[in-house]
């Protein structure tokens, strides 16, 4: 499965229908299939109306698969108002957000931590802490690359993602269960997205 451009539509029409219902009613049925996937829907927000510089404004998704259209319309208002690293987005913003849509597939547990590759593959870790906690992060595909991180910068950067404030030592590399995966991912910014619906 391929994510595709209405994917993006659907997402910014999703959220401007959240964000002001009065003029965006609920977006119509997509012609895209229904079939069921693991999600996510990243927003970015540009630094000046015609910059291409970006930053992360949310990313939220799901690892269990569910129908596209609800998981791309719950995600893309979810990832929008609800990732608690951001306050939430607002109707005033939009104009300078752009919209990405990554479907995840090829789950593959693996030995090492570190049987993976940058730019290829994204990666969840799972571990139990020293008090017994549970504790898991994931960073999609493109994150690692985009930082220009090592394998180990990523590695680090996700245990103390997930919550961890201990020493990081080889013991916990080996204790940690990683889980590989790839992504179909697709982008669009607010003025492509306009452009789209005046056609």
């Amino acid at each position: 499965m391929t994510a595709t451009a209405e994917m993006c539509i659907y997402c910014f029409d999703s959220l401007l229908s959240y964000l002001d219902s009065r003029h965006h009613p609920p977006p119509k049925t997509p012609s895209f299939t229904d079939e069921s996937f693991p999600l996510f829907v990243t927003w970015k927000k540009k630094i000046r109306r015609r910059s291409n510089d970006s930053e992360l404004r949310g990313c939220i998704g799901t690892f269990k698969a569910k129908k596209l259209h609800a998981g791309l319309s719950e995600f893309a208002v979810t990832s929008a108002v609800r990732d608690s690293r951001f306050s939430p987005v607002t109707l005033s913003e939009i104009n300078l957000l752009d919209v990405a849509v990554s479907l995840l597939t090829d789950f593959e547990k693996v030995q090492s931590v570190w049987d993976w590759d940058i730019d290829t593959h994204g990666i969840w870790i799972d571990f139990v802490d020293s008090n017994g906690r549970q504790r898991n992060a994931t960073y999609l595909p493109e994150v690692t690359g985009e930082q220009g991180w090592s394998k180990e910068d990523a590695i680090q950067s996700l245990i103390r993602k997930a919550g961890y404030k201990g020493s990081i030592n080889e013991e916990l590399y080996e204790s940690i269960e990683l889980t590989r995966y790839k992504s179909s991912k697709t982008y669009m910014t607010y003025d492509e997205y306009i452009q789209t619906k005046a056609n």
